[in-house]
């Protein structure tokens, strides 16, 4: 699976070239530090004043690199195909074998702060629901308002709660429907490679 890389991305990784091999490979420690603690403008001027250039040059450079190395961690492209895809961008053999040398190095590593980063959502605990049916009010003496109303028992991090919904038996089934239409989804084999290529 090759990496597709947008004309930003080329434009910003365009710098690399330019810098010594050195350069390049500060520029992977800045990266993984962007990735661990977020964006530090001074780290970007002092490089840029080492460079005689401006910092949001350098910005763009780590940026484009950290881009590079966090899609290619996520999808686990291999060795051949992260070459493939860095020889689109043109840069010489030294560079292309030093990128690769960065990405295998470092990818158990962002893949492990990625998946930090990635939100916790609430799990399914258990459910409770009631039918109430309507048949009369004073105003209509024939009428039938179902609603179904819902408990729904998630856990987090060994924390329960409890979120209650109501909803008519019409919405209800459309909710069944496009449930069951995702979950067809996933059986195809484009959602099976994707999530193969996730985990």
């Amino acid at each position: 699976m090759l990496l597709e890389l947008s004309e930003e991305h080329r434009e910003h990784l365009s710098f690399l070239p330019k810098v010594d091999y050195a350069v390049v490979a500060e520029f992977g420690r800045i990266a993984l530090e962007f990735l661990r603690r977020g964006s530090n403008p001074k780290i970007y001027e002092g490089a840029a004043r080492k460079l005689n250039v401006s910092s949001n040059t350098v910005q763009h450079g780590v940026e484009g690199l950290t881009y590079l190395l966090t899609e290619s961690s996520k999808l686990m492209i291999s060795e051949l195909d992260f070459q493939d895809s860095v020889l689109v961008l043109g840069f010489n053999e030294d560079l292309n074998k030093l990128l690769l040398q960065l990405y295998l190095d470092n990818r158990k590593e962002i893949r492990r702060i990625l998946s930090e980063l990635a939100p916790v959502f609430p799990s399914y605990h258990n459910l409770e629901w009631r039918l109430d049916v309507q048949l009369a009010s004073r105003c209509l003496r024939q009428q039938i308002k179902p609603a179904l109303t819902l408990k729904l028992h998630l856990s987090q991090d060994g924390e329960h709660s409890s979120q209650v919904l109501q909803t008519d038996p019409a919405t209800l089934l459309h909710l069944i429907q496009q449930l069951e239409q995702a979950l067809g989804e996933m059986k195809t084999n484009h959602c099976r490679r994707i999530v193969r290529n996730i985990k």
